[in-house]
């Protein structure tokens, strides 16, 4: 009876190893951790989205962070983060991280979607009918509204937001425009981190922001479309990191989402699918990935 209960002891105890090793595989194996880097404009479309997608798909495990594309960026350069994938919102973030001044993170990226900037409001705002029948840039500017966008420092958004409203100052023909609307460039009373942008408008926090439309539309917050002559895009790209911790699962992430299902998966989310554009040295793209971003 002794030894029938010690058999059964450690078959219990063998079991649970078997599982704990089933549940739990290693770090760069099929089903490991796959840490993806990427622009918080993407946050829903990656953890609700394309993320859940390619770990049912793969295996693999899929981690999250997103935040401006700058602000990532500057946290791989200072060793504050480690991923496997950095996703930014516009080709130049990339040369940052690029050369060994820069940590020799990149060596090549691709674009692969790309959204136009846009202005949401709050249908509740005190703001909104006149936003809809009047000169928004005009609405823009009366006392008491509340204006929300991105540190043009740490995320392309923020910098295309200048970019834009310079751009319209021109067309509309009133010099002073950008600086009326925005303020300085790192206005504290409008620049929020690009995470919590949504969430401040939907709280009623703000009355508009500056958002990509993927943005806007998965959020359901009404839309002011720019004309085309002012108007400017995010370009996303795409890169394993050097010195991946998981560099199998990274090329794995990154084929998922040049393959059809991601494409799928990003035209369905709001995103203009691009075909892939190459940046940087093909001769360091794994050589799982070469004739997809060709």
């Amino acid at each position: 009876m002794r030894w029938s209960w010690i058999i059964r002891a450690w078959a219990l105890v063998l079991g649970l190893g078997l599982v704990a090793g089933i549940t739990s595989p290693p770090a760069g194996a099929a089903g490991g951790p796959v840490s993806v880097l990427y622009a918080g404009s993407l946050v829903n479309i990656m953890e609700h989205v394309v993320g859940p997608a390619f770990s049912s798909a793969s295996g693999y495990q899929y981690q999250g962070y997103g935040a401006g594309s700058g602000a990532v960026a500057n946290q791989i350069k200072g060793k504050l983060r480690q991923g496997d994938v950095f996703i930014s919102a516009v080709p130049s973030v990339n040369d940052t991280l690029m050369g060994q001044a820069n940590g020799d993170w990149v060596r090549w990226y691709t674009s692969f979607a790309t959204a136009p900037l846009v202005i949401g409001y709050n249908p509740q705002s005190a703001f909104a009918a006149d936003l809809k029948s009047s000169a928004w840039y005009g609405v823009m500017t009366r006392p008491g509204f509340r204006l929300g966008r991105t540190d043009p420092k740490l995320d392309p958004k923020g910098a295309l937001t200048i970019q834009f409203m310079q751009k319209a100052a021109a067309y509309y023909h009133q010099p002073d425009l950008a600086m009326r609307v925005l303020g300085p460039d790192s206005n504290p009373a409008q620049v929020f981190p690009e995470e919590t942008l949504v969430g401040r408008l939907e709280a009623g926090q703000l009355d508009a922001g500056f958002f990509y439309s993927m943005e806007a539309a998965q959020a359901h917050i009404p839309a002011i479309v720019p004309p085309a002559a002012i108007d400017l895009n995010a370009e996303f790209t795409v890169t394993v990191l050097q010195n991946a911790p998981n560099p199998d699962g990274a090329a794995a992430f990154v084929q998922f989402l040049l393959g059809p299902q991601g494409k799928r998966l990003l035209a369905q989310s709001g995103l203009t699918v691009l075909i892939p554009k190459l940046g940087g040295d093909l001769s360091a793209v794994p050589a799982a990935l070469r004739k997809l971003v060709q």
